[in-house]
Formats: C-alpha cells, structure tokens, sequence
C-alpha cells in the first residue's frame, strides 16, 4: 500500500474521532447542540461483502411486522370501544 494512501486514510479516521470527542464535550458542557455523523464505508474498501438476507429471513420479519400492526391495531379498536 502506498504511504501517502496510508497517511490519508489515518488522517480521515482522526478527523472522525476528533469529531466524536468534540461531540461529547459539547454535550457535556451543555451549550451547544452538534450534531455527529458517522458515514458507513462502502465499495471495495470494506473488511466484508455486502450482508444480504435471505428470502426465509425477509418473509420472517414481515410476518412479525405483520403480527405487530395487528396487535396495536386491535388495541386501537379495544381502546374505542
């Protein structure tokens, strides 16, 4: 790898950090409202592939989505009557 795409990618990870702790201490000193963004890297410089789900696993969580809208739906209509 190439030093000066070592020393650019050490720099970012810095200015992130530095973002956090300056984040914190904002917060904690109670004045200032900031806001920290984290961006997600993606494209080929990520440690492992894209996370995908299966097709069992996507049919799952919409039957518990599913279920979970009915029971606040007929609490809803428990509530109303």
């Amino acid at each position: 790898m190439n030093i000066i795409t070592t020393l650019k990618q050490e720099e970012s990870k810095l200015r992130r950090q530095l973002s956090v702790v300056r984040g914190a201490i904002a917060s904690l000193d109670g004045g200032a409202k900031t806001i920290v963004f984290s961006r997600r890297r993606s494209g080929p410089s990520r440690k492992y592939g894209k996370r995908t789900i299966s097709a069992a696993g996507r049919a799952k969580m919409s039957r518990a989505a599913k279920a979970r809208w009915a029971r606040i739906r007929a609490q809803k209509l428990r509530k109303a009557s």
